[in-house]
């Protein structure tokens, strides 16, 4: 696999207390199969999509115990030089960068605006293995954020995007590009989101089924939170897992409507 340009998100993790709950849960509702954990990594343990690797869960650290909650990691080519970025712009390194074994080198920051997410320099394990439209692999994600004048001067500054943003939509969302590619969202956080909700990524995963899979993750203690509904980029919905951590599924095949107008704004 070549290497993922600069700012690419690429891999995606979160802590569970309730690790086996949380396999039973993501397994059930989108497939996914687990692989041995690692107790020399903490009991991380990779999630796999016909046998293609597409995320991973692991059991908190002592004293990081609390809501559970995805993290987006975004490719560097030099952790520390990012990491270095991450501070010049505004934001805080919560985890200075740190080698893996020899899978890669990883850190931790979040944005002046209080999105926490993850930077990794590739070894041998590169990120995601499963394509965005195989069905339980990541496809897409999005900053939400209560101040996005904050993300919008940060994320392009540290990782070189250009930006878009859409035009009468009803919401202030925004797109981020690596050259003609649209990588990450962003969108502002109303006030339908309550106020002890902090500002976080949401990570989409496919599915071949919106309605079904929401049908699955209520089954089995999910809570739905937004949707179904048709998009011109797919039918998707918004959930939470049993132990809080949110995400959304996309059936990328269904779509309605026109796409929206842009305006460049980098």
């Amino acid at each position: 696999m070549a290497v993922r340009p600069e700012g690419t998100p690429c891999w995606a993790d979160a802590m569970f207390s309730d690790v086996e709950g949380a396999k039973s849960f993501y397994g059930g509702v989108l497939g996914w199969t687990f692989g041995e954990s690692s107790s020399e990594y903490g009991n991380y343990t990779q999630a796999y999509v016909d046998g293609k690797a597409v995320a991973a869960v692991v059991p908190p650290m002592p004293g990081q115990e609390g809501q559970s909650q995805w993290c987006l990691y975004f490719a560097s080519s030099d952790a520390a030089a990012t990491a270095a970025r991450i501070r010049e712009k505004g934001g805080e390194v919560l985890m200075e960068p740190m080698q893996v074994g020899d899978f890669g080198t990883m850190c931790l920051a979040r944005d002046p605006s209080g999105v926490v997410f993850g930077v990794w320099q590739a070894g041998v394990h590169e990120g995601f293995e499963a394509p965005p439209e195989q069905p339980g692999a990541f496809c897409w994600a999005e900053v939400f954020t209560r101040e996005p004048e904050k993300s919008d001067a940060f994320f392009p500054a540290v990782f070189g995007y250009t930006a878009k943003q859409m035009d009468d939509a009803g919401v202030d969302f925004r797109m981020y590009n690596l050259g003609d590619d649209t990588v990450l969202g962003r969108m502002r956080m109303t006030e339908d989101f309550p106020p002890e909700v902090p500002p976080y990524i949401n990570v989409y995963f496919t599915v071949d089924d919106c309605d079904e899979a929401v049908a699955r993750a209520t089954k089995l203690g999910g809570v739905l939170r937004f949707g179904p509904m048709d998009t011109p980029f797919g039918r998707f919905a918004a959930i939470s897992d049993p132990q809080g951590a949110a995400f959304s599924v996309i059936d990328v095949t269904t779509t309605a409507g026109e796409l929206p107008k842009t305006t460049d704004v980098s």
